[in-house]
C-alpha cells in the first residue's frame, strides 16, 4: 500500500469557462488522481466559489495547482489534506 497525500479539498474560485463538466474531467486525467468531486458553492456574474475533492495515491499538490492555473483557476484555501498508508475520515463529537 502507497504512502502520501491521499485526499485534497480546495476551495477554489474559477471564472464561468471551463464548465465544471470539462474541468472535472481534465483534473481526473492528471497522474495518481482516482477521482474528482467539483461541487458550485456560490457564483456571481464573472465568477464561480468551487469545492474540489480529489482523491488518489501519493497526489503531488504542486503539479495539481500548476494545472488549475492553466485553467485560470485559483486556490483559496487547502480545507482538508487525508495522507498516509490509510485514510482516516473526520470523527465528530459532541462538542461540534
Amino acid at each position: 500500500m502507497s504512502i502520501g497525500i491521499k485526499r485534497l479539498v480546495l476551495d477554489v474560485l474559477k471564472p464561468h469557462n471551463p464548465s465544471l463538466p470539462y474541468l472535472a474531467n481534465q483534473i481526473s486525467k492528471i497522474p495518481k488522481i482516482n477521482g474528482v468531486n467539483i461541487s458550485l458553492i456560490e457564483m456571481d456574474k464573472e465568477t464561480q466559489s468551487i469545492k474540489i475533492t480529489i482523491e488518489g495515491d501519493e497526489l503531488i499538490f504542486e503539479v495539481i495547482k500548476e494545472k488549475l492555473e492553466e485553467w485560470n483557476c485559483a486556490i483559496h484555501s487547502v480545507d482538508q489534506v487525508v495522507a498516509g498508508k490509510t485514510v482516516i475520515e473526520e470523527v465528530h463529537t459532541h462538542q461540534e
